[in-house]
């Protein structure tokens, strides 16, 4: 019996620990709005092939649950705003849509969250008074059929109900939108669902380029930006409104809400006003978004805080109106070729076939430890870069190339470079809160390579090429609770 409950136990230690370590989540939109697309089956192939593990569809449609039926795939499904009156008004309405559209492909095709409604205040019909109530009915539907801890029920909001967004620790939340906020944080809170948010500093650059620069909205930034009230440094516009985000839910006491990104992206293409709007760009962005995210670096009120993403979107659309940008923020053509060459593999942006308009200088760095650093600054960097930063740290193991000397400074200097290679070697990457300083002299010696964007990387067997990955790994899993949760279980078994 002892025996049997500590397996038990030991198991359920292990699978709670594997499930803390899935780190944050890379997703893509995929909206249909164009009469060129390529049929579901084919958008689902295309996603499959480039291992694309998270979609958002804006609507149920038979059709793409169908095409993702068993593709491991999993789906962020909606319900359109046209019909939030229908699922506002009779519980009936919402079982039946349960009952007819979603049940019949679940779980075959794994549907993760629904989302009521979508950016409502931005919407030329305001129906946000029905949502809250339209969300409730949902869940309730979802509660009759045993899947609402399976199935997360939100609403997806743009940036504009904020009323402050600068400085971040001043974020706060319109008064005008009080009466169908608060009683949605409620339930949000209540139920452990996401403030779904659609953010774009695309647009941020574009409304106001002489106060936003672009590699600010590039996350490119060489300086920073200091909030006046917390200290909190800023790179890049995306954390900035992240965080304004989140001061605004603490100013309502939400503090146990989470920040999901629903939408956010760059045009590869504009009106002759809109000069941003490039594949460079564009490629930039997302390649430093993607970068980011899969190693949690958080932002700077909520460092390493997990953050899932959903990058919009899959193709152009050449229906939807407005100006040029508006039907070109496809990550692939119609036709299933890529608009330019996304990079999921942590080379640097200045490498990349296109060029681009980055700030990092084509000329070789490194990154190492600074001898201005205190003991325990290195040693926080240094248990941070081999852990949640993900840096392979078996070099300076004992009896491994880059182990002597022995000390603190030099085996920080191995793993900040290393970091900083993996992560498009910008200034942003050899940071460490200060503990890293950029060079132009190669630190390599004897046999410890010092890894270079691109280059050669040491490795427990001696040094092997860091060959890029043509597959997308669009999630990142921490190596070091893994480890320790096997360590656990080995321990409660014996």
């Amino acid at each position: 019996m002892a025996w049997s409950f500590r397996l038990i136990f030991a198991a359920s230690l292990l699978l709670t620990l594997l499930n803390l370590s899935s780190g944050s989540k890379i997703g893509v939109c995929y909206g249909r709005n164009g009469d060129d697309l390529p049929t579901p089956e084919k958008a689902a192939q295309l996603v499959k092939q480039h291992d694309i593990k998270y979609i958002r569809i804006y609507d149920s449609n038979i059709q793409v649950l169908k095409a993702f039926a068993k593709s491991g795939v999993e789906l962020m499904i909606g319900v359109p705003n046209s019909d939030l009156l229908a699922f506002s008004q009779f519980q009936s309405n919402v079982d039946t849509w349960l009952n007819n559209s979603v049940l019949p492909y679940y779980p075959s095709t794994k549907i993760t969250y629904i989302t009521v409604g979508a950016e409502l205040t931005e919407a030329p019909k305001n129906t946000s008074s029905l949502v809250v109530k339209a969300m409730k009915n949902v869940l309730t539907a979802l509660k009759k059929a045993g899947l609402h801890k399976k199935i997360k029920v939100s609403s997806t909001h743009s940036l504009g109900v904020l009323s402050r967004s600068f400085p971040p620790s001043a974020g706060a939340f319109s008064s005008h939108y009080a009466y169908f906020l608060k009683p949605m944080l409620e339930f949000l809170a209540e139920n452990q669902s996401p403030f779904m948010v659609d953010i774009y500093p695309y647009y941020a650059y574009q409304d106001s380029p002489t106060n936003v620069s672009l590699d600010y909205a590039l996350f490119q930034s060489s300086s920073e930006v200091i909030d006046p009230n917390t200290g909190l440094l800023y790179t890049n516009m995306f954390d900035a409104q992240i965080d304004a985000l989140y001061f605004a839910l603490m100013a309502l006491n939400f503090r146990t809400i989470k920040v999901m990104v629903t939408e956010t992206g760059w045009p590869s293409k504009g009106s002759p006003k809109e000069k941003a709007a490039t594949p460079d760009n564009a490629q930039i962005f997302n390649t430093n978004l993607i970068h980011h995210v899969i190693n949690d670096t958080g932002t700077p009120a909520k460092p390493r805080e997990e953050l899932d993403v959903y990058i919009f979107s899959l193709f152009n659309e050449n229906r939807k109106p407005g100006l040029e940008s508006e039907r070109n923020w496809g990550l692939f053509y119609p036709g299933g070729t890529s608009v330019y060459n996304l990079d999921f593999t942590g080379k640097s942006v200045t490498e990349m076939s296109s060029g681009g308009n980055g700030t990092n200088s084509t000329r070789t760095s490194w990154c190492i430890a600074s001898s201005n650093a205190t003991e325990a600054d290195l040693k926080n960097a240094l248990n941070w870069a081999c852990g949640p930063g993900n840096v392979d740290c078996t070099p300076i193991q004992p009896s491994q190339p880059c182990y002597e000397p022995n000390n603190l400074v030099s085996h920080a200097s191995y793993a900040f470079n290393s970091y900083y290679q993996q992560n498009g070697a910008t200034d942003v990457a050899c940071d460490f809160g200060g503990a890293g300083l950029k060079v132009t002299k190669d630190p390599s010696y004897d046999k410890c390579i010092y890894m270079t964007a691109g280059g050669k990387k040491t490795s427990a067997a001696g040094n092997m090429s860091a060959a890029p990955s043509t597959a997308i790994p669009i999630q990142r899993h921490t190596t070091l609770v893994p480890w320790i949760a096997v360590g656990l279980f080995s321990s409660l078994l014996l």
